[in-house]
């Protein structure tokens, strides 16, 4: 089964697994297990942070970052198409009584930073407090330029913000770009790193930030019911993604590419460039898609069904495999 439905999807490979079942392991809660304090230290330099703190997912270091730096009652500015705003279920206003105030996200991926100052509450007892601008990096796969991100920590030292952002597929960008870890994250108050994306592994994100800041997301992730106790078997998935997947993302660059290209031109869809690991697939009808994934799924491929269907490339996807996903689209297509 070929399936790009998400670089969620991967699956552990053999030497991961093995590096899992060999990893020491301590009592996490009590802070004792190596592999986990071994691996935080680590994505804490790889990142040019203070601190690190492992937890189950990307949506909990999200969160995590934004209760750590939030209070009830304060405001965060966030995209309205940003993950930590629309599919993490409300989380931060629910868990935390932190206020949204979203945006329309740009083409490129970022946020019009002249119409974010604008909204950028006063002192005023009538308004929630702004303490916090949210970002992503990628975003639907677009890589948001450094230059971007330096004009929002502008922004936001102006206004006495904080800056957090959502690095989900940072490892991507970071592949995509040239630039390390540490450069892409020092704008950054806070940053959240997902490693079950195409690193590949099958839990795990890391927040990375001050010690201080850590401290108080290390306070709420017991109170989350975060606390993990053998937590080294997962961390060992993390540092075994750090020494082998992550400089071959960039295969995963070149097959997207691969595929951009093949289907390019193809009667009734529309591509829209690839720059890391998606290519996503607009249809004139929902109707149309749904055709063109339910032929795919017979042929075993398995694809989103929405009328822009998104398209992801990862680890267990190969060269091979994208040229069958072109064949079954020219099929469905009657090209």
């Amino acid at each position: 089964m070929i399936d790009l439905r998400s670089d969620t999807v991967t699956r552990p490979s053999t030497g991961m697994r093995q590096a899992m079942a060999d990893a020491p392991v301590g009592d996490d809660v009590f802070g004792d297990d190596p592999t986990v304090n071994a691996v935080q230290q680590r994505v804490a330099e790889l990142t040019g942070k203070e601190a690190a703190l492992f937890a189950s997912s990307g949506t909990q270091t999200n969160l995590l970052a934004l209760l750590s730096h939030c209070q009830r009652g304060d405001e965060y500015l966030v995209g309205q198409e940003y993950h930590t705003y629309r599919y993490e279920a409300g989380g931060a206003a629910v868990l935390g009584g932190i206020v949204p105030q979203p945006f329309e996200v740009e083409a490129d991926g970022t946020l019009n930073l002249q119409l974010v100052e604008k909204r950028i509450k006063p002192d005023d007892p009538h308004f929630p407090i702004t303490r916090l601008l949210a970002l992503e990096n990628t975003h639907t796969g677009k890589v948001i330029p450094q230059q971007y991100m330096l004009k929002a920590r502008k922004l936001a030292d102006k206004h006495g913000l904080k800056l957090h952002l959502d690095g989900a597929r940072i490892f991507n960008a970071s592949i995509a770009t040239g630039l390390n870890l540490a450069e892409l994250t020092a704008p950054f108050d806070s940053v959240s790193l997902c490693f079950s994306k195409g690193m590949g592994t099958p839990i795990g994100s890391v927040l990375v930030g001050s010690k201080k800041l850590i401290q108080r997301a290390h306070r709420w992730r017991k109170m989350l019911g975060g606390g993990m106790r053998q937590a080294g078997i997962i961390a060992a998935a993390v540092d075994y993604a750090l020494d082998h997947n992550f400089d071959r993302l960039a295969e995963d660059h070149a097959n997207a590419l691969e595929l951009a290209a093949g289907l390019k031109g193809l009667p009734g869809i529309v591509v829209e460039p690839a720059q890391t690991n998606m290519v996503y697939v607009n249809f004139d009808s929902l109707e149309a898609a749904q055709k063109v994934s339910d032929h795919l799924r017979n042929k075993d491929i398995l694809t989103a069904r929405s009328q822009r269907m998104r398209l992801v490339t990862h680890l267990n996807v190969s060269s091979s495999d994208i040229e069958q996903v072109v064949r079954g689209f020219r099929e469905a297509l009657g090209a």
